[in-house]
This record gives C-alpha cells, sequence and structure tokens, in this order.
C-alpha cells in the first residue's frame, strides 16, 4: 500500500516536497516513481528511482527542478519539486514496481501498485 501526502498550493518560483510512505517490509524490492495528472490530460511520467536509489530517470519537463530520493529504512520515496510553475499542477502519484528500473520505464503500465494522488495546485 502507498500513502502519497505533501501536496498544496504554492505560488510559481516556490517549492514543495512530497511523500510517498510503503507499507511492508521489502520496500527495497521495488523501483519506485511519481506520475502526474493535469485535468484532461494523461497520466505522465515524472521521474523514477532504482531499488537502492543508484539510478534515477527525470521527465524533460522537470529536469533540474525535481530530485526524486527514498529512504529505504523508512519505507518512503520522495519528490523535492523546485522552481514550480503553474503547469505543474496536477495530482500527483507515486507507484511501485518489482521491474528493475530502466530508462525505456516511464509509462503507467510499467508500474503495478499506485497511491491515491495528491493534489499539486501551483498559482502564476
Amino acid at each position: 500500500q502507498l500513502q502519497a501526502s505533501g501536496g498544496g498550493l504554492v505560488q510559481a518560483g516556490g517549492s514543495l516536497r512530497l511523500s510517498c510512505a510503503a507499507s511492508g517490509r521489502t520496500f527495497d524490492s521495488y523501483t519506485m516513481g511519481w506520475f502526474r495528472q493535469a485535468p484532461g490530460k494523461e497520466r505522465e511520467f515524472v521521474a523514477a528511482i532504482s531499488y537502492y536509489g543508484a539510478s534515477t530517470y527525470y521527465a524533460d519537463s522537470v529536469k533540474g527542478r525535481f530530485t526524486i530520493s527514498r529512504d529505504n529504512a523508512k519505507n518512503t520515496v520522495y519528490l523535492q519539486m523546485n522552481s514550480l510553475k503553474p503547469e505543474d499542477t496536477a495530482l500527483y502519484y507515486c507507484a511501485a514496481t518489482t521491474r528493475r528500473l530502466t530508462a525505456e520505464r516511464r509509462t503507467p503500465k510499467d508500474y503495478d501498485y499506485w497511491g491515491q494522488g495528491t493534489q499539486v495546485t501551483v498559482s502564476s
């Protein structure tokens, strides 16, 4: 089970940190990802991190502004979002899969478990 939190309303240029807590004792067996979905749009990949955090991938739209990290001792993955833009407004989901992280695995179908989403709203 995945529980996302940390969303909110922020002005453009501001920052937020999302957290996703996972239940269970095998957290380090999961590749973790963040996706987002704006109204009327498809769910899109944001970032992903490998089992122990050695590898990360980002969507081009967030590269250099967002940072994904994980703390396996706390069963938690984070998404630090800086320099937020109005176009970052969306419902953000964390996701998990036992599949190994690759650059190509950035579609929703590549992930098996999903959190409930946390809303991020960036005002201009």
